[in-house]
């Protein structure tokens, strides 16, 4: 499967613009986006169908600067987007994991209530692809360089390095970090930015 994956756009229009280029010539099966589509939500509906507008399946979740509530009512309106924030789907024989929001926690009990809830389902997958806005902990994606200390968040490290069929896992909101990369196990992890990249599961 070919995924192509960005997060942080912030509506800028060249970035959207350069995105449904490569989705035309990349043609992949999947778009994932980490977040962080709008600022603070100006334009937000306007933002939403240029992304419906890369004319594939879209799944999204939102950033520290959408709501979750408008995102998940915004998001109905559009055939190819599906907000997956608190979601387990399968695509493809792949299952996709979207947890939202945040990005300023050192942990996430709802999110770790979650994956017990759904332990059974996660566990018989045989891959998994992770996406969050906040970055996991303890990797070259959360790392700041001035302030020289790690700030992502350590429940979803955690449950890449459990999970060994986790496989991808794609996160956002360090700025600073966009287009770096990592791996934990087996599990490529990336910030892919807001121009986006491809990635084969």
């Amino acid at each position: 499967m070919k995924i192509l994956a960005f997060t942080d756009v912030h509506g800028y229009d060249k970035a959207l613009r350069s995105l449904k280029a490569k989705s035309k010539r990349s043609r992949p099966d999947l778009v994932l986006c980490a977040g962080d589509f709008t600022v603070f939500e100006h334009n937000m509906e306007n933002i939403l169908r240029k992304i419906n507008s890369l004319g594939k399946t879209v799944f999204l979740i939102h950033g520290n600067h959408e709501s979750e509530s408008k995102v998940r009512r915004l998001c109905r309106k559009f055939r190819n987007i599906s907000f997956i924030h608190k979601r387990i789907v399968s695509f493809g024989g792949v299952l996709f994991l979207g947890w939202g929001g945040g990005g300023f926690s050192f942990s996430d009990k709802s999110f770790e209530d979650f994956v017990r809830k759904n332990k059974a389902k996660i566990n018989a997958a045989e891959k998994v692809v992770f996406m969050t806005h906040a970055p996991p902990y303890g990797t070259s994606l959360d790392f700041l360089e001035y302030s020289k200390a790690h700030v992502g968040n350590k429940s979803f490290t955690r449950f890449i390095k459990s999970h060994k069929n986790v496989v991808l896992a794609i996160s956002g909101h360090l700025h600073e970090n966009e287009g770096k990369k990592d791996k934990l196990n087996s599990a490529v992890l990336s910030n892919p930015g807001l121009f986006g990249r491809i990635f084969k599961v």
